[in-house]
């Protein structure tokens, strides 16, 4: 303490330059927050009509507005407060509990709808695809998504570098024109699988760099477990739960196949899935492990959900329910709770149902009216699971989708959430607790609360104003270009770029004798004839027993024979005894010198 005194004495008050923090908007959030969406489409045409624009009238109305005489609008009904409370933050909620006490929309019974409960008070938004986003998924840490999409590309965005202009850091092609079916991160997230139309599964690592293609089958061969790969378009994979090393890939060849990332040869072992149709196939449309990886699910086109032990030999399924969903529907989901008990699935016939396996007969709840307009539509369990997730489509073209939140026990709707338009993939990631879902028209949308909410879209605000560029940076810019070191990141080897696509490489490929694999040339020169290796003494052998006759005239080469024809006629010597002498006429030379003339 003495020395602390001293130095205040003389005026000494720390030791070098004091970093300045940086302190943030506490208003900061306020740009993103969802006002307008969770509003009810009804009440909001009703205000309209009423006051004018609708963003003047949406907020609550608080005990002076009350008590006030003066003429206004009319009242909305009496449910549209109770959704604004729900959607929008504490102070409409104190405004409510200021009100009157006999509100007729209160109901001691019903579930809790206060903001803690979802994260859906502000969004941010991810627009870079094209098509609608058929695959999305989160890493276990909550700071990258990885999106595919029927535009044929992948890209990963990552929280922590984005700023609020959301661009993703990576874009590439993983199977050309082929769409993305399904997307999985491994549970360490240092890797993940991309699901494509095609036979191949491909493995990637953290950054998007290919690691393996998973080989594919024999199409000629109709025992699918003799075939080293699948023989049908891939539809969905998953990841062991426990061990890193394993996982299954479904397929419309009618079978879900167990792989090993270090074995890209050939499968595991082999899921057969028998139909009752005729030709006993069908597509596998979506397949899981339970959390334990016990139990592996699989749910069929023909409408039939399996069951099989993670340990049996896969003969038959120790569970089967046949028609479970509608015949000929895609199955968008099959999902295993915590305890392994319940299973929740999404069907492609606007239905989202949930089973006990323990009495595996019919389902526990079903909820029914969910629209579906994209095959690929799935359902979540929130973190604790006491509410289920689920996009429902828009009732004419060009409407408006929702986000239903759905209660476990009877799966009735508790919740909706008005987007821009159809949601098809959701994910609600535990960690962060965020809702991250991928809409019809190519945007990914991330629901959070600033409250509840941690990091993930929230670091897109957390980073101050951007710096403004002066004068002085521009110029040293100019004097200090950017040298760029090939070779020194994974993302510059082998000249992959940032965004690239396959035309390029195809090209570079093309030019590699290797990697497009060009047969070898036809040898020409000395070597030619088989005798490639000819030494040098063969050379100089061949030079001395050289062919001349194209250095000879030809007539001259006829004619040296014509002497030894007469001598020793060896074919014409049978006419020698009859054969008539030629007579030429005798012509003088005054007649050769007309003809000249």
């Amino acid at each position: 303490m003495a020395d602390m005194d001293v130095f205040s004495a003389m005026g000494i008050v720390g030791f070098g330059k004091a970093t300045k923090k940086r302190e943030l908007d506490p208003n900061r959030f306020d740009k993103t927050k969802r006002e307008e969406l969770v509003q009810p489409k009804v009440e909001a045409k009703l205000l309209i009509s009423a006051s004018g624009p609708f963003r003047v009238s949406i907020r609550a109305p608080s005990q002076s507005d009350e008590d006030s005489d003066d003429p206004g609008p009319s009242l909305p009904q009496p449910g549209f407060f109770k959704q604004d409370v729900d959607g929008v933050g504490d102070e409409d909620n104190e405004d409510d509990a200021g009100s009157t006490d006999d509100e007729p929309e209160y109901d001691p019974s019903a579930p809790s709808l206060s903001t803690p409960d979802f994260p859906i008070t502000h969004e941010a938004t991810l627009k870079e695809h094209t098509k609608v986003i058929s695959a999305l998924t989160v890493d276990p840490s909550g700071a990258r998504v990885l999106s595919g999409s029927h535009d044929y590309d992948c890209k990963l965005w990552d929280f922590g570098g984005m700023t609020t202009q959301t661009r993703s850091f990576k874009t590439w092609e993983p199977a050309g024109s082929y769409y993305v079916n399904d997307l999985k991160y491994s549970n360490d997230g240092q890797q993940f699988l991309v699901i494509s139309g095609t036979l191949q599964a491909k493995l990637f690592d953290r950054e998007g760099e290919e690691k393996a293609t998973f080989v594919k089958g024999d199409m000629y061969i109709r025992d699918m477990k003799h075939t080293a790969g699948h023989v049908g378009e891939l539809s969905s994979c998953m990841w062991h739960p426990k061990d890193k090393q394993y996982f299954i890939t479904s397929s419309a060849d009618s079978t879900i196949r167990i792989w090993d990332v270090e074995n890209k040869r050939k499968q595991k072992s082999v899921i057969v899935v028998k139909s009752k149709e005729r030709g006993a196939r069908t597509k596998v449309t979506t397949c899981a492990y339970s959390t334990d990886g016990t139990l592996i699910g699989g749910a069929c086109l023909d409408g039939a959900l399996h069951m099989w032990q993670a340990s049996s030999n896969f003969v038959r399924p120790n569970m089967t329910i046949e028609g479970a969903h509608t015949k000929g529907t895609d199955v968008g989901s099959l999902v295993f709770s915590v305890d392994g008990r319940t299973v929740l699935t999404r069907g492609g016939d606007d239905t989202v149902k949930l089973w006990d396996l323990r009495a595996f007969k019919r389902p526990l709840a079903s909820h029914s009216g969910a629209t579906t307009l994209y095959p690929g539509t799935n359902a979540v369990f929130s973190p604790d699971e006491k509410y289920i997730l689920t996009g429902t489509g828009a009732s004419a073209k060009g409407g408006r989708g929702k986000l239903a939140l759905l209660s476990r026990e009877s799966l009735s709707v508790v919740k909706e959430i008005d987007m821009d338009t159809t949601p098809v993939k959701v994910v609600w990631h535990a960690k962060i607790n965020q809702i991250i879902t991928g809409l019809a028209n190519g945007t990914i949308a991330v629901l959070y609360s600033p409250e509840t909410s941690l990091n993930g879209a929230k670091l897109l605000l957390s980073k101050g104003a951007p710096k403004r560029r002066t004068i002085e940076d521009l110029s040293d810019a100019l004097a200090a270009p950017t040298i760029l070191t090939p070779h020194a990141l994974p993302m510059f080897k082998d000249g992959e770029g940032l965004v690239k696509g396959m035309k390029r490489k195809r090209e570079k490929d093309r030019m590699d004798p290797r990697k497009s694999r060009r047969p070898e040339l036809p040898v020409t020169g000395p070597g030619r004839g088989g005798r490639v290796g000819a030494s040098a003494t063969q050379h100089v052998v061949q030079n001395l027993v050289r062919d001349t006759t194209r250095d000879e005239d030809p007539r001259e080469a006829l004619l040296k024979y014509a002497k030894m024809a007469d001598e020793d006629p060896q074919w014409t010597s049978a006419w020698r005894q009859n054969q008539p002498k030629p007579v030429f006429a005798n012509i003088s030379e005054d007649e050769e010198e007309e003809e000249e003339g």
